[in-house]
């Protein structure tokens, strides 16, 4: 298995398969493949193919799709490619035992079919946060290799025991599932009234976290203005 990133401002990932070779993707989300590749769709991929199900509902609730799509390559062998949804950059994780990680919902591109893809942490925030929708991060889990998307510019820390970091919920990206998140009210009544968020994410060392220059919220509300107004029509009788 071969990939390349091809691109810049919106980069695709394309993973080259040699014949017997398989890759696992959300429904829908491939952008273009070589003809032959072979595709099955199926609740069962992940954890070795073991997954059933009860896999395919912690992928719902962590904010993915039930069904996954299997890519096995042709005798022949071909590639998949996959666009990103926002401008950004497109990382590759190695996942073992040792190293599992937490993404942010939609994040997830693609893996090998080892990996597992579920619910890792479920927040409700303020009004002021994703609209109120609240955070919910995806674990990427067993033992294989998954590849991300992150949006905007990524800004790399490595925390030490003890060292912690306050971030904007938003643009906290990717972390190692092993190290502590929580969340802190912004404290002083002002910055409640006036601060352009209720809560920050608190999270601490010893690991690595991925921060994002762009949140798809706030790219959101930079370009609402510019969006034509809805106008509804109604009749009346004279």
């Amino acid at each position: 298995m071969q990939t390349r990133t091809v691109g810049t401002t919106m980069p695709v990932l394309e993973v080259s398969l040699s014949p017997g070779e398989r890759l696992v993707a959300e429904g829908g989300e491939v952008a273009w493949l070589t003809p032959g590749m072979g595709m099955d769709t199926s609740t069962r991929f992940g954890s070795g193919g073991k997954g059933g199900f009860m896999s395919g509902l912690k992928r719902v609730l962590g904010g993915g799709q039930l069904f996954l799509t299997e890519y096995s390559a042709p005798p022949s062998g071909g590639f998949v490619a996959f666009a990103t949804q926002l401008p950004g950059v497109i990382r590759e994780l190695r996942i073992d035992p040792a190293d599992h990680f937490m993404v942010q919902s939609d994040s997830y591109m693609c893996s090998t079919p080892d990996v597992e893809i579920s619910v890792g942490l479920q927040k409700k925030l303020g009004a002021g946060i994703f609209g109120g929708t609240g955070l919910v991060f995806q674990k990427l889990s067993g033992n294989g290799t998954a590849w991300v998307q992150l949006s905007g510019e990524i800004v790399e820390y490595d925390l030490q025991p003890g060292q912690s970091m306050l971030v904007h919920p938003g643009h906290l990206a990717l972390y190692r599932a092993e190290m502590a998140l929580e969340f802190a009210t912004v404290k002083g009544v002002k910055n409640k009234l006036f601060g352009d968020s209720l809560m920050l994410a608190q999270i601490h060392g010893p690991g690595h976290i991925w921060l994002q220059s762009m949140t798809p919220q706030k790219l959101a509300a930079a370009i609402e203005p510019y969006l034509p107004e809805k106008t509804t029509s109604s009749t009346s009788d004279t």
